[in-house]
């Protein structure tokens, strides 16, 4: 089975102060269709600059990044954009949810971004909604929503384009422990049906569920393994 994402010797330096940071320093990572990979470390590892460069949020300073065969580390702002929307579905720990807009509507915004018609759109972000449990919510907009039901309103968001990946940073961070057993379920429902999950945590417990933990520390890989003792979340 060929890659969906390629990462060859990628770095990520900053100029702080006229110190040279090295957030990434020298990253190789390849990911499969259907793989569950939790990217996990302390505050300052670097997880979150290479959830920044895979989800095409920010750009290498060296290396290669390829994304299903696109050289991604050669794209301008637009192409960068583009591969945004139509390939990669983020959920974020803290929804970005509009906070005036309906459920529906939240949902909607993708689409619109990617010139769907809106008899169309309106079909396909009700179909997600329902799909995470959402169906008698269209209407309510975030601050009459739960935090769980927030962040299943951005899962429904994130999968309306049909994403090659989810990209899910801290999913359950702000959650409740019975609200965040909810989205993990969701999540490992999605894996089980075809999609890829890459999922950002500090947390042991939450990387457990996947079935692949790649561990960062100091900017390099301190470990890439199989897990398995993944947790079903059934």
């Amino acid at each position: 089975m060929s890659n969906l994402i390629s990462l060859n010797q990628i770095k990520r330096h900053y100029d702080v102060g006229g110190e040279l940071v090295k957030a990434l320093d020298g990253i190789d990572v390849s990911i499969k269709p259907n793989e569950y990979i939790s990217i996990m470390g302390p505050s300052g590892s670097g997880k979150s600059t290479l959830m920044n460069i895979i989800g095409c949020l920010d750009t290498p300073t060296d290396g290669t990044y390829q994304f299903e065969g696109e050289l991604v580390h050669e794209m301008d702002d637009d192409q960068l954009a583009s591969i945004r929307n139509r390939k990669i579905g983020f959920v974020f720990q803290t929804f970005n949810l509009l906070p005036r807009s309906t459920a529906l509507r939240n949902v909607e915004v993708p689409l619109i971004y990617s010139n769907t018609p809106k008899a169309e759109r309106l079909e396909i972000a009700r179909s997600s909604l329902i799909s995470v449990g959402l169906g008698d919510r269209l209407d309510h907009k975030p601050n009459e929503l739960s935090g769980g039901q927030r962040q299943r309103v951005a899962i429904a968001r994130a999968l309306v384009n049909t994403p090659s990946i989810i990209l899910a940073d801290e999913p359950t961070g702000n959650l409740d422990s019975k609200s965040g057993i909810e989205i993990m379920k969701i999540l490992y429902d999605l894996y089980t049906k075809g999609n890829t999950i890459i999922l950002v945590t500090h947390e042991k417990e939450i990387a457990k569920h996947a079935n692949r933990i790649i561990t960062i520390f100091d900017g390099k890989i301190k470990e890439d393994r199989a897990n398995e003792n993944m947790i079903k979340a059934l």
